[in-house]
């Protein structure tokens, strides 16, 4: 059996099963400037819940579409996913008893290095959550995943630090949490053939990615870089309201494409003559 198919947009090439796995950062009505076009307030982000539930989308763990695209049993009719990248406070404090109301499933991707280090490491000016946090959460049925050490532009190091991000992030989280954890998230969407052998040999058993700005992940996508939908600041609600209905966005797998195999060479030579670019997102 498989998912029955939902529209698609013209935009999305040939009919496959989608499955929209929503991207979230900050919810918020305090962001710093940095961090204000990947957030949503609470309110927003209330309405968003609303209209999954109305869109009749079914709200699965992420593992759950994960054993399905390792071949195992299919999703239910009509799933979606949540997940939330690097770790701030809000998840705790705004986001996940928002979740537990509703008796919804997420996954926080957490970027080890930048827990309550508010004011230095990879997200200044933001409070993140603490470690004792995370295992709150992790408790309380939150699904904890990586989102490496120091949320580094992956495909544009060498590979001996890749490996140290990821097998560093892995082994931090397990150690605090004292299961394993095999959910693994790439800063900024960004991977390569490379990073993600890497990630397989560190272990983790899925990966999300950002592909094409956003698109939806499918029955047939790869588990190690699977599509996922960015919301974001300026993402209305009739292209949210597209988004619960299976419409507005690529459907993944898809290739890779020439700009972007481009774009990760410019970030390279970038990265080597120590002018990185500043990407913030995801």
């Amino acid at each position: 059996m498989s998912v029955v198919p939902v529209p698609l947009s013209v935009d999305a090439g040939p009919s496959l099963s989608v499955v929209p796995v929503f991207l979230y950062h900050s919810v918020s009505n305090d962001a710093p400037s940095w961090l204000a076009p990947f957030t949503v307030s609470p309110r927003t982000f209330v309405e968003h819940l609303n209209m999954i539930a109305d869109s009749g989308l079914q709200v699965i763990p992420l593992r759950q579409l994960v054993a399905a695209l390792h071949g195992g049993p299919p999703v239910p009719l009509r799933s979606a996913v949540l997940t939330f990248d690097d770790g701030y406070a809000d998840f705790a404090s705004t986001v996940a008893p928002l979740l537990a109301a509703r008796g919804l499933p997420a996954t926080l991707y957490v970027t080890t290095g930048g827990l309550r280090a508010s004011g230095s490491g990879p997200f200044p000016s933001v409070e993140t959550l603490s470690w004792a946090q995370v295992r709150e959460l992790d408790a309380a049925g939150i699904e904890i995943g990586g989102h490496t050490m120091t949320h580094p532009q992956l495909d544009t190091l060498p590979r001996t630090s890749v490996r140290e991000e990821v097998t560093g992030c892995k082994r931090q989280i397990e150690d605090a949490l004292g299961h394993p954890v095999d959910a693994f998230a790439y800063p900024h969407g960004y991977s390569s053939r490379t990073v993600r052998a890497v990630v397989r040999e560190a272990g983790w058993t899925s990966a999300a990615a950002v592909r094409a700005a956003s698109s939806f992940s499918s029955e047939a996508d790869d588990p190690l870089r699977f599509g996922r939908l960015m919301v974001r600041a300026d993402t209305g609600r009739d292209r949210f309201v597209l988004w619960a209905s299976g419409e507005g966005a690529p459907v993944a797998p898809f290739s890779e494409s020439l700009s972007t195999r481009g774009w990760r060479a410019y970030r390279r030579v970038r990265a080597m003559t120590g002018r990185p670019y500043r990407a913030i997102s995801a």
